[in-house]
């Protein structure tokens, strides 16, 4: 937690004299509101200094013009000592409201480090708790800008409490309404845990970072010399941690995808994603997919192309890109409907599942699933990584979080096997098994336990060993294995899918599967909760 040295208005900022008639004092409240909406010059000019936007400038980038409705502008703190009783400018710190996005109504609370540095008090709690609340009580997403050095340390144990305040809201509000925060500075000790417990993460490169203890502390107790960059930094949590879903150069570019989230996203649990009239023809044969996936299982492409060639439009918003890049989670539409998609990627680790692919699926179906969004899996997956850090770090646990997330999803689920689904991972991948509503299969699909070369060096050991050329017997033998239990035929023959489509037919099956599923309706065993593998 830090001080708080920024730039503040005076407790003497207060109106004179009131004048002697409405006029005159509506006059006067129009000029209290003009320099509350201005601020400070130089506390201004040092926010732009740093490369950042003031925070009515984000809010007027984020929400459609002229729709913001700002409540408790005039809010001031009473706490005294330390000097706070001569420092007592108008908002606190923090600017709370409303207005819409996309004309969709979204609630708002941005951290203005031009006071106290963004800093949480009791009064600056108090405004984030009530728009929190404001927000799940009209049922309307909630995105926090967020630009604060910490506690208020002045206010002691108080403003601890307020950031007590703000998590359980965050948690009442979890999977009710969607939460987006967005890092435009610095979030570092218990404050990260806000952005962590919400839906989805912005970051901004060089002026945003996340840690819970500082580069100084890290050194004094480790003795590791770090940057605050490469300690949490935008590309730190978007490629290592997995903390970050989106990372970008600057503020304008991240509050436009921003807007472009909101656009896919439900207001609320009760609610489902706005639907957009397609432009892209529900029948349009996807011909490309015959060149784009070759039918040598060993050979990688990009899965990336495969989804955009399916979706409408080929538009996708990928969920974090460049953590576990293994797996592809993205949100687009179909026939003009909302899905989220979920796919392995063969150009990394041949699309293996791990313990981070595995946690970065869980939380991404979870999410479809709480705000009612189908899904559609593209199944090309060899099967778990092996090997004694994967086993050590909990594969087991944290790979059955994805498992877990699949079995307990209640949206559309639809999955479409292209090549491998080999073992466990072809389970855990949405099978029918675990309770998918349809399952397609490419020509090229191969359902098995596992390879066939692994397969015949294990059943057939023994025969192999002792052949005279086993080379020559071990070929012919999985030559044989993949023609008795790994054609394309062999799970649609015992039920386990649905139906091998053409892979041209792929967009116009998923789009007439999803309307008919569209109305789908499952009911789950009366709880509290259910307690999933951590």
């Amino acid at each position: 937690m830090s001080t708080q040295e920024g730039t503040t208005d005076r407790a003497d900022a207060t109106p004179g004299t009131p004048a002697a008639d409405l006029r005159g004092r509506v006059a006067e409240l129009h000029a209290l509101r003009e320099r509350v909406e201005q601020g400070d010059e130089r506390a201004t000019a040092a926010q732009r200094s740093k490369g950042k936007l003031t925070a009515r400038e984000r809010i007027g980038l984020l929400l459609d013009p002229g729709t913001f409705q700002e409540v408790e502008p005039l809010r001031r703190h009473r706490a005294t000592g330390f000097g706070l009783e001569d420092r007592r400018p108008h908002t606190d710190g923090v600017i709370t409201g409303w207005g819409t996005v996309h004309g969709r109504t979204v609630f708002v609370y941005a951290h203005d480090f031009r006071i106290f540095g963004g800093a949480l008090g009791e009064a600056h709690a108090q405004k984030i708790h009530r728009i929190m609340d404001r927000a799940v009580a009209a049922g309307a997403p909630l995105v926090s800008l967020n630009d604060g050095a910490g506690a208020r340390i002045q206010e002691g144990v108080t403003a601890l409490a307020g950031y007590g305040g703000i998590f359980q809201r965050n948690t009442r509000a979890s999977g009710v309404i969607p939460q987006i925060s967005v890092m435009l500075g610095p979030c570092a000790g218990g404050a990260a845990y806000s952005p962590a417990l919400t839906d989805f993460v912005f970051m901004v490169r060089e002026t945003s970072q996340m840690f819970i203890t500082g580069p100084d502390v890290v050194q004094a107790v480790t003795g590791e010399r770090v940057s605050i960059g490469a300690l949490g930094g935008a590309d730190v949590h978007a490629e290592v941690s997995g903390v970050a879903h989106f990372a970008h150069d600057d503020e304008e570019t991240c509050l436009e995808e921003v807007r472009y989230l909101l656009s896919l996203l439900p207001q609320n649990n009760r609610e489902t994603p706005p639907a957009a009239l397609p432009e892209d023809p529900v029948d349009r044969p996807c011909e490309a997919l015959l060149d784009l996936v070759p039918a040598d299982g060993n050979r990688p492409y990009d899965m990336r192309r495969v989804v955009e060639e399916i979706v409408d439009d080929g538009e996708v918003l990928e969920v974090h890109e460049r953590w576990a890049a293994n797996v592809v989670c993205a949100l687009g539409r179909l026939g003009g409907q909302v899905v989220g998609l979920v796919a392995n990627q063969p150009l990394v680790q041949a699309g293996v599942l791990d313990i981070d692919a595995s946690e970065k699926a869980a939380r991404f179906v979870q999410m479809c699933d709480a705000f009612n969004i189908p899904l559609v899996t593209l199944v090309d997956v060899p099967g778990f990584l092996p090997g004694v850090d994967q086993e050590h770090n909990g594969i087991i646990r944290r790979g059955a979080k994805l498992l877990y997330a699949y079995c307990n999803a209640t949206v559309p689920r639809i999955s479409v096997i292209l090549r491998k689904a080999y073992g466990g991972a072809y389970i855990v991948m949405d099978s029918r098994s675990v309770g998918a509503d349809l399952t397609y299969a490419w020509p090229t699909n191969e359902v098995a336990v596992m390879g066939a070369e692994g397969a015949a060096n294990v059943v057939f050991r023994r025969r192999i060993r002792a052949a005279e050329d086993p080379e020559a017997v071990r070929r012919q033998l999985v030559k044989e294995y993949r023609a008795e239990l790994m054609h394309p035929y062999h799970a649609a023959e015992r039920g386990l899918i649905d139906d091998v489509i053409d892979p041209a037919d792929t967009r116009r099956i998923l789009v007439e599967s999803l309307r008919m599923l569209r109305a789908k309706h499952a009911d789950l065993a009366a709880r509290k909760h259910g307690n999933p593998p951590q």
